[in-house]
């Protein structure tokens, strides 16, 4: 054949082989919206079912432990009862703002806050939670994300506790006298003796409903911190230790199924949390880099979460009392 008539790729072969193939990149996933009309509709009911517990709190809290009456207005009442509500959601919402925040920063797709508006007599909610939409790939991200929550909530909760403590007051036990009785944690503990002082065997404080609101923010954090699963103290341990963190759940169920024989306020809370493990499993799902372990700063921030748990930790939450005085 004539070299005129050779093509150039003739004339001047490839050193290379030309691989004849086109490529193409998987599609980004994709995640529904956020539905901003159903997390609306939650947080305005969880307002409404808040704020009427706390008119209640506020109406007990008024009557002195029933020792004397109080009229007031369904108006008055329900603006009142804002003082617990208000107080609760800015603790809950602080908590789940931390978890999205954290999302945000490392790109993890999450949704916003869902808040649970159920009429549970003392608290008239279930607290709060967000949904991750993708697996969590590294331990630092995994940590971050599940430590923020609880350090964001417990930022809001502890000026909320000595506010609400010097909004309290103390008052006498009436002869006849039935309720519940709370567990206070040390937090609390502390806060009341810088506060009150030493309160005297005959007078009992009378809480105002900030000061409740800040108590069950303590107690939700400290729920909140139990090494256990997928709870934020699961992610934690897992960042900290790994695989082995399957046997600090382990271990913590047990605790926890103790607890139901010291008070009977852990039953509830104990059979979910065997619920979320039978069905999302014991083991945390695995990050990449699993064999990598968590950095300094980290490991002392975990120490620092495991503080704030026990400060925040009382093992008998919530106790019937029935309080009947010889004359």
């Amino acid at each position: 054949m004539p070299e005129s008539w050779k093509s150039p790729e003739v004339l001047n072969p490839p050193t290379e082989p030309v691989v004849a193939w086109h490529t193409e990149l998987p599609p980004a996933p994709r995640f529904p919206r956020d539905r901003y009309w159903l997390h609306i509709l939650l947080f305005l009911l969880t307002i409404v079912s808040t704020t009427v517990v706390g008119a209640s709190h506020w109406f007990g809290f008024m009557t002195m432990f029933g020792s004397r009456p109080v009229r007031a207005s369904l108006a008055t009442m329900a603006v009142q009862g804002l003082w617990y509500s208000l107080t609760l959601l800015a603790i809950l919402g602080a908590h789940e703002l931390g978890h999205y925040l954290a999302c945000r920063y490392y790109r993890i797709s999450a949704s916003l806050p869902y808040f649970l508006p159920i009429p549970f007599p003392l608290t008239g909610t279930a607290g709060a939670f967000i949904r991750i939409r993708q697996p969590i790939t590294t331990k630092p991200a995994l940590f971050d994300v599940g430590v923020a929550g609880p350090f964001a909530g417990f930022l809001v909760a502890v000026p909320a506790l000595f506010v609400g403590l010097a909004m309290s007051n103390v008052a006498p036990l009436p002869p006849v006298f039935s309720g519940a009785e709370l567990g206070e944690p040390l937090l609390f503990k502390f806060a009341e003796r810088l506060v009150w002082g030493d309160i005297p065997e005959n007078l009992s404080l009378n809480l105002h409903p900030m000061a409740f609101a800040a108590w069950f923010g303590l107690l939700a954090t400290a729920l909140n911190l139990f090494p256990i699963g997928q709870f934020d103290g699961g992610h934690i341990a897992y960042a900290a230790f790994g695989r082995r963190s399957a046997y600090v759940t382990i271990g913590t169920i047990a605790v926890a199924l103790g607890l139901c024989f010291y008070s009977s306020s852990w039953i509830v809370w104990t059979g979910l949390a065997v619920a979320l493990l039978a069905v999302f499993g014991w083991r945390h799902p695995p990050t990449w880099d699993d064999h990598v372990p968590l950095d300094r700063t980290r490991l002392w921030l975990a120490l620092l979460a495991l503080v704030v748990f026990v400060v925040c930790f009382t093992p008998a939450p919530i106790e019937p009392l029935d309080l009947i005085r010889p004359q």
